[in-house]
């Protein structure tokens, strides 16, 4: 694991949106001392206590009224349910906060219609604690990131998962995309692939711009594809099964033996392509997806992926939240995780020419 890191100054919560400091101040007790109450943890006089959950009620900050009561909502805004690495993600991070006795409230995109800003807007109103956002339109080039700027200028905690612009305007957990996917390349050319190409979403998001600038670089490294000739080795669809499909024909067509999916949805559909071509997966094609989503290792053949660790991206990214929820200013910090290159079946010797 390595990390990056930004350092910035957190913005004060404007007047209506109590915080710790604020009832700190009217009770005239530490940050800490205020943290602990509203954690429900021992060490507090009982005088103490109550004079600071009066002033958490004079003050509209929610507080626990019982012991082990839940410490209010935390909204999980994710791209879809579609692709089985979200809802894993989702369900890693809500068993954490559960833990922590937040209320994880599941909100995917597109939701019937409904957008990120209108998702937000419907957690605000139910007073939510922070939110953690996975791959969403922070990860969007052409998305406008000032509506993280506000939430951070009225302290609401909040953290992202994976494709981070900068700059950050929050903590931020992700996958090494570069170079996981150079791993990847790195495999095909030591079995001998020659043509190896990468079946890739769309330029505007974030992940997708990392997992080809690692495509590119691994080509000139392991194969010595110069620049030029690398553009013919990338075919962008969309992030579906079809999308994959499709991108996979163009590649098939320009003589790939390697294919290299940024998901495994899109590699399942790379091999769709060949086989509907009547060429066998890994006989004549290898291909390789990414996240390694549940039932991967099931499929025919089990596909070889790289393995995005979900349950340590799941608890980096709540860790960081909580730090927010509990009064520490946030570090704008990236924290790189890499990805595990899984070999299974859909990846074999190159076929003899």
């Amino acid at each position: 694991m390595t990390t990056s890191s930004t350092t910035g100054t957190a913005a004060a919560a404007p007047a209506g949106r109590a915080r710790l400091e604020d009832v700190a101040a009217r009770v005239g007790v530490s940050v800490a001392t205020v943290s602990r109450v509203a954690n429900g943890r021992p060490g507090v006089a009982a005088e103490v206590r109550q004079a600071v959950m009066t002033a958490m009620d004079e003050l509209g900050y929610a507080r626990p009224d019982r012991p082990g009561a839940a410490r209010g909502q935390v909204g999980v805004v994710i791209p879809d349910l579609v692709n089985p690495i979200f809802p894993a993600m989702a369900q890693a991070v809500s068993t954490l906060l559960a833990r922590e006795r937040y209320v994880p409230a599941l909100c995917p995109l597109p939701g019937g219609g409904i957008t990120e800003d209108e998702h937000v807007q419907m957690l605000l109103d139910h007073q939510v604690r922070g939110i953690v956002f996975v791959c969403a339109a922070h990860a969007d080039t052409e998305a406008d990131q000032e509506r993280y700027a506000r939430l951070r200028a009225r302290g609401l905690p909040h953290v992202f998962v994976n494709g981070t612009r900068r700059p950050l305007t929050a903590p931020c957990v992700a996958v090494d995309d570069a170079a996981a996917v150079a791993s990847a390349v790195r495999h095909l050319a030591a079995l001998g692939h020659e043509r190896v190409g990468l079946v890739v979403g769309p330029d505007r998001f974030v992940p997708n711009r990392l997992k080809e600038e690692g495509f590119r670089r691994a080509l000139a490294e392991h194969l010595g594809v110069v620049e030029a000739a690398a553009d013919h080795a990338v075919a962008v669809g969309m992030h579906t099964v079809e999308g994959g499909r499709a991108a996979a024909d163009e590649l098939l067509d320009r003589g790939c033996t390697g294919l290299v999916g940024v998901s495994d949805v899109m590699a399942l559909g790379a091999v769709r392509a060949a086989r509907s071509r009547g060429l066998r997966v890994p006989e004549d094609v290898s291909v390789t997806g990414f996240d390694d989503s549940p039932l991967m290792a099931h499929t025919d053949p089990p596909l070889t992926t790289l393995r995005q660790p979900v349950a340590e991206m799941a608890e980096a990214a709540v860790t960081a939240l909580t730090a927010q929820l509990t009064g520490r200013p946030p570090a704008l910090q990236e924290v790189l995780f890499d990805a595990e290159l899984v070999v299974r079946g859909s990846t074999a010797r190159a076929p003899r020419r």
